[in-house]
């Protein structure tokens, strides 16, 4: 099992940043630009993954009271892994996010990834700050 982990400081409040972050219906807007996610019924998603052209089934559980998301494929237990939102400040959290890659034909790399992760907890930092200028103007 290959395993990654990166981490993240977001200027919001815990639970501004788990709201974004588990909006089924904005997943794309921090994802990677080659993920697109089409919620079915809760908690079934499908994942089309643009590099393969396939389109795989999975999951997602939002735990709203641990601010954590959780996710996976449906079918096997090739991939999975979780976002975590912990307090950092006064006003500020934390973003975490773990990946598990069960079978290593899922895993794409560990400089592939790292940069999805990286560049996904970037993108998540600018939704929640749209999200907390909006609130704030």
């Amino acid at each position: 099992m290959t395993e990654y982990e990166r981490s993240r400081p977001m200027p919001a409040l815990p639970e501004h940043v788990f709201d974004q972050a588990a909006n089924l219906g904005q997943l794309e807007d921090w994802l990677p630009d080659t993920l697109h996610v089409h919620p079915g019924r809760p908690p079934a998603v499908t994942v089309h993954e643009e590099h393969t052209d396939e389109d795989k089934a999975a999951v997602v559980h939002p735990r709203p009271d641990d601010l954590r998301l959780e996710w996976g494929t449906r079918d096997d237990s090739g991939y999975t892994g979780w976002l975590q939102v912990d307090a950092a400040g006064t006003v500020t959290s934390r973003v975490t996010v773990h990946l598990s890659f069960a079978d290593d034909t899922h895993d794409p790399g560990e400089a592939e990834v790292r940069q999805a992760l990286d560049t996904s907890l970037a993108r998540l930092e600018e939704q929640v700050r749209l999200r907390v200028d909006n609130a704030a103007g």
